[in-house]
Formats: C-alpha cells, sequence, structure tokens
C-alpha cells in the first residue's frame, strides 16, 4: 500500500495546519519585534540564556518572548521549550524572575537535553511601561547599538557607547541594529536574492530603478523605484547593512557601486561576468574610489557553489554575507 499523498496547496496548508504542529515561532532570531508586540498587549516575559555549559544548540543571548498572544524564538531546539513557557507564563502571573537550570544540576532530570548541555535561563517580566525595555526598542528604531544589563528584578538600557556598569548577578546582553539587505535588480535571480533575504530576517529593500509603480509580489520586502544614489541616501547605510547588486545595467551598477563602496556598508556584492570586472574596478578608480573601498567589492557576487538558477543564486549571496556578518573571512572573501 502506499503512502504517497498529493501535496496541498497553500490555501488547503492554511486552513489545515495547527501551529502547535510546527514551531514557526522559532524562526525569529531578533525578539525585538516579538517583545514590542507582546508590550502592545500587556506584559512580556523575556527568557534569555544566562549561562551555557558544555556546548549546547544554542548560545548564550538566545531568548524567547511570551506575551498575549505571542510566543518567539527558541533555546533548545525542542528539548525545554514547552516548560520555559510554562515558567514563563507563571512570571507573568506572579511577576516574580526565575533562574532554570536544565542539565548538569536541574532540579527536573526528567527533562533531557540530548546534547549534553547545562544550560542557565533567566525569566524576566516586563511591564509595559518598563524603561529599559522601552530604550532598549526606541534604539532600535534609530540603529543605535543598545547595552542591556538585568538581573530580572533590575534592567538598565543604554547607548552601547554609554554602556552601563553591571553588578553582581546582573547579565550583559549588546543588541546591535537588525540586519538589512539592499538589492539591485528586478529579474527572477534579483527577486530570489530578495525574498530569500526577507525570510532569513533582513530588513530587505529592493531597488528597481525607474521599475513599475506597483511593487513586487514579495512578502516583507520594501520597494522604491528612484535612482540608485538617492534610493541608498534615503535608505541609510550603515555597519549593519548589506547591498546586492543583481541587475543588468552597467550604468545603474556603476551609480550603486560609487554609493555604497564608500559607506560604512560592509558587504557590497555585485553580480556580472568576471571578464568584465577589471573594466569596470578601473571605472571606479576613474571615478575616485581608493583601493581600500574596493576591498570590499565582491565580485562575482556570492559563495561559489557552482549554481545557476534564481535561488542557487541567492543562497550563494546570502551564505556570503552571513560568512561576512559572522567574520568567515576566508569563505567569504573573494573580492577584488
Amino acid at each position: 500500500m502506499s503512502l504517497a499523498m498529493d501535496l496541498p496547496d497553500a490555501a488547503e496548508i492554511d486552513a489545515l495546519s495547527d501551529p502547535a504542529d510546527w514551531p514557526a515561532w522559532g524562526l525569529d532570531e531578533d525578539m525585538r519585534p516579538a517583545l514590542e508586540r507582546a508590550l502592545a498587549r500587556g506584559p512580556a516575559a523575556l527568557a534569555t540564556i544566562v549561562a551555557l555549559a558544555e556546548g549546547g544548540p544554542r548560545p548564550v543571548g538566545t531568548q524567547m518572548v511570551f506575551g498575549a498572544g505571542v510566543r518567539a524564538g527558541f533555546l533548545s531546539g525542542g528539548c525545554i521549550e514547552a516548560d520555559v513557557e510554562g515558567h514563563a507564563r507563571a512570571c507573568l502571573a506572579d511577576g516574580e524572575s526565575r533562574r532554570l537550570v536544565y542539565g548538569q544540576g536541574s532540579p527536573w532530570p526528567d527533562i533531557r537535553l540530548l546534547c549534553g548541555a547545562r544550560i542557565e535561563i533567566l525569566v524576566e517580566r516586563l511591564a509595559p511601561d518598563d524603561e529599559a525595555a522601552r530604550t532598549l526598542l526606541t534604539l532600535g528604531a534609530a540603529r543605535i547599538p543598545a547595552a542591556w544589563v538585568s538581573d530580572g528584578r533590575r534592567r538598565l538600557c543604554a547607548p552601547a557607547s554609554e554602556r552601563p556598569a553591571a553588578w553582581p548577578g546582573a547579565f550583559e546582553r549588546r543588541f546591535d541594529p537588525a540586519a538589512r539587505l539592499v538589492v539591485f535588480g528586478g529579474d527572477p535571480t534579483a527577486l530570489a536574492v530578495a525574498t530569500l533575504g526577507a525570510q532569513s530576517e533582513f530588513e530587505t529593500t529592493l531597488v528597481r530603478v525607474k521599475g513599475p509603480l506597483t511593487p513586487p509580489p514579495l512578502a516583507r520586502v520594501a520597494y522604491r523605484r528612484d535612482a540608485a544614489r538617492t534610493a541608498l541616501e534615503a535608505i541609510g547605510l550603515d555597519a549593519w547593512t548589506a547591498v546586492a547588486i543583481c541587475g543588468h545595467d552597467p550604468e545603474v551598477d556603476h551609480e550603486a557601486l560609487l554609493a555604497a563602496l564608500p559607506s560604512p556598508a560592509p558587504y557590497v556584492g555585485l553580480l556580472g561576468a568576471r571578464r568584465r570586472l577589471g573594466e569596470r574596478i578601473e571605472r571606479l578608480r576613474a571615478a575616485g574610489i581608493g583601493d581600500a573601498d574596493l576591498a570590499k567589492l565582491r565580485a562575482p557576487i556570492g559563495l561559489d557553489l557552482g549554481g545557476k538558477a534564481p535561488f542557487e543564486v541567492a543562497v550563494a549571496v546570502i551564505g556570503e554575507i552571513m560568512a561576512a556578518r559572522h567574520g568567515q573571512v576566508a569563505l567569504a572573501r573573494r573580492g577584488a
């Protein structure tokens, strides 16, 4: 007897799937948007890994957020999330912070960590008017790095440049601005890069100079159709923004490179034939772009994975951006 099933369409999936069956809430890494949603509805519980021993699937500083109708993030890959949520809901009810230990030394030996790690988690209740939480969200919206210090009862948050002094028993964490991605182009490859970027939690903008008035049918992707330099100036390039130039207009590409390469953006990638790269670089030099700025150009764009299909290129591009973000220099550096 065959166990094969016809694949359901999107409408059938929406109608049949149970959110409890699939932990899609664990796909979010940056908890600030979820925290903002939760605080808009009432108090929120913030659970943070504050100590880790013997490895573990998630690093120190990883968080989950719980609130009215809100659950986001993951801490272990399924071993402890349900138990942490129970403690978080209790914290919301009584206002008392908790320090939870799983693995070695845990008071709950029946909760096994298959990785063999020891995980310590701080659970704290944040009121809608919590000053530290509001500062964290305000700094995030302004794209200013934030320093967070908390022991579960007392919290401070300030710009990272004004890092507050910690005290015994407090946990410190830095919050950088959300990662952003600007994609130039309008063909399937550019659409694939923008789609995968948005799915990978980049705040993504697609720029198609003089493109259609209607935006592309891509979820969570902003759209601009103005000139390359104007668009980049309006978006604002900083140290947490990557630029992927995936168009086929040499003049638009050149204008985008002139604006992006001297900017603080750490990643600038250019799609195009290797044989044309030399003349493009010479043109940039003639326009005043120096060697230091040219050194961060990734061209041809993306890791060399061998594929040429739109989503194969997109995987190569997003992978290269992530390698650069995480300091995998040998993997990410294929520049001019």
